[in-house]
């Protein structure tokens, strides 16, 4: 069999781009899998990054049920390359990234991230860093040609693979000396911490490292079925469980990760969790950045502050702003950071201070952000809420209809690009208008970030890696941005049922 990755991803119904390729379980088969790591490795091969034999990739996963079958298959297709496979266990996609770069080798994480156990995903990463958009159109053109005896017609291996090795510690054992040696000491001693643990890859590990920095640390909401935390649309029973956390074990704050643990979050004393932008910002204030990259979507209190000398806007999603940091590393010797709407911190520049260094680590990072803001409240004598307070009043929401089709997406992206002279319907900002009031802009960056004339804004777009449509907005307060979300959602809702009629 041969066929172009961008031909399986047609057959498969396994989409494939700069986050890698996710989809059903189900239609992740064996074959599936190990094509598409045949197709990244054959690219690395292409531009020089791999030698057509030997070397090493780095391979980790999160704690799906899927994952251990996932991580075979992608074992064996490595291996088949020429290359070794080395196993570096269930740990955070950071963790592996950092593996990697720091020996100039390739990794490949099997995670979905936040997305349901019913899907999982693969993450791809080149040794000189994560890959680009420019990449992934050179990925999808790769041909694979593949044994047809190796797989069964449902796509499973004809013969069960036995294993991936032993686990080597390296990667995680380097992620963890990071932190001990950039925060020495015990910093946050006398403070007592709530972690809840659910099912994310670094649980423990994050437990583990705050006690080892003077915290009294309460392990809370261990399970080990997968539970999907998204850090951008909070489920209300995470929400739930911070609050009566915080209320009856009397905690600092309630820290957390998402399923791949790159991403974070973090409450105040009362368990109310932090917008991940609003983290952001205050991990970019302490880490003393200068010039700060995030997306679109972000919370425009980033600009309202004044604290930094230059922000830039880029489309959704880790490679725009791993791209812009890079343009903006290149225009002068700055300290550069970035950061996602879902709290996942990117460091472009080596930051030193009092004679330690916190090397780049250009890819979603959840653990910064969570010591970051501990140690900065903690060093003030401040709590997380008056850390907050810092800031302009600016407030974001967000929501997201599930099971959207893609179709369905580029339907509700049309409305805002329609002229009632051209369609039957009233466009999309005319109805925008009349429930929030006048239009002052629409940006088209990524979906549509419509600004109103009082300064409310509301942002629509389809998820690239799900068949999710999100709707962000922000406000002046929190119930308002949260009504404005809920208004989206409803006038959503309407829309599409309006269609299917």
């Amino acid at each position: 069999m041969r066929a172009t990755i961008q031909e399986l991803m047609l057959a498969s119904g396994v989409g494939f781009g700069t986050s890698g390729a996710r989809g059903l379980v189900a239609q992740m088969t064996d074959r599936v899998c190990y094509a598409y790591t045949r197709g990244f490795l054959q690219y690395l091969q292409s531009t020089g990054e791999l030698k057509e034999t030997g070397g090493r990739v780095l391979l980790a996963g999160d704690l799906r049920p899927s994952t251990p079958r996932i991580m075979v298959a992608v074992a064996r297709a490595i291996t088949d390359a020429g290359y070794t496979a080395v196993n570096c266990g269930r740990i955070p996609s950071p963790a592996l990234a950092l593996g990697g770069w720091s020996e100039g080798l390739p990794s490949v994480m099997v995670t979905g991230s936040h997305i349901p156990d019913d899907r999982n995903g693969i993450k791809f990463n080149k040794a000189s860093g994560e890959v680009l958009k420019e990449d992934e159109a050179g990925i999808r053109a790769q041909t694979i040609s593949l044994e047809d005896a190796l797989f069964s017609p449902d796509g499973a291996f004809q013969v069960a693979e036995t294993g991936l090795g032993p686990v080597n510690p390296g990667a995680l054992d380097q992620y963890v000396q990071r932190y001990r040696d950039f925060f020495p000491g015990t910093p946050l001693a006398g403070l007592r911490l709530g972690v809840y643990q659910h099912s994310a890859v670094g649980r423990s590990l994050l437990a583990d490292l705050l006690e080892t920095m003077g915290a009294e640390v309460l392990r809370l909401g261990w399970s080990d079925a997968f539970v999907p935390v998204d850090t951008e649309a909070i489920r209300s029973e995470d929400c739930e469980l911070a609050t009566r956390w915080a209320r009856e074990l009397g905690l600092f704050c309630v820290v957390s990760l998402d399923g791949d643990s790159d991403r974070p979050l973090v409450s105040d004393s009362h368990g109310n969790w932090l917008r991940g932008d609003i983290a952001g910002i205050l991990c970019a204030r302490f880490l003393g950045a200068e010039v700060v990259c995030v997306p679109v979507s972000c919370n425009t209190a980033v600009e309202r502050c004044g604290w930094f000398r230059e922000v830039r806007r880029t489309r959704i999603g880790s490679p725009y702003v791993v791209a812009a940091m890079q343009a903006a590393e290149r225009d002068g010797p700055r300290r550069v950071v970035g950061y996602e709407a879902n709290g996942g911190f990117l460091i472009q520049s080596d930051i030193t201070e009092q004679g330690r260094t916190l090397r780049a680590l250009p890819t979603r990072d959840a653990f910064i952000v969570i010591l970051s803001l501990l140690i900065a409240a903690r060093s003030r004598q401040q709590t997380i809420e008056e850390l907050v307070e810092d800031l302009p009043a600016r407030f974001t929401a967000s929501g997201l209809l599930r099971n959207c089709p893609p179709e369905a997406s580029r339907r509700l992206l049309a409305r805002f690009q329609s002229r009632a002279a051209q369609m039957d319907v009233q466009p999309a900002e005319a109805a925008l208008s009349a429930l929030f009031g006048p239009v002052a802009s629409v940006d088209w960056t990524d979906g549509v970030r419509v600004v109103f004339a009082n300064g409310e804004i509301a942002h629509f777009r389809p998820s690239g890696n799900a068949p999710e449509f999100r709707c962000y907005c922000e406000a002046a307060t929190p119930g308002r941005a949260m009504e404005m979300v809920e208004t989206c959602l409803s006038w959503l809702r309407h829309v599409i049922a309006q269609e299917s009629c």
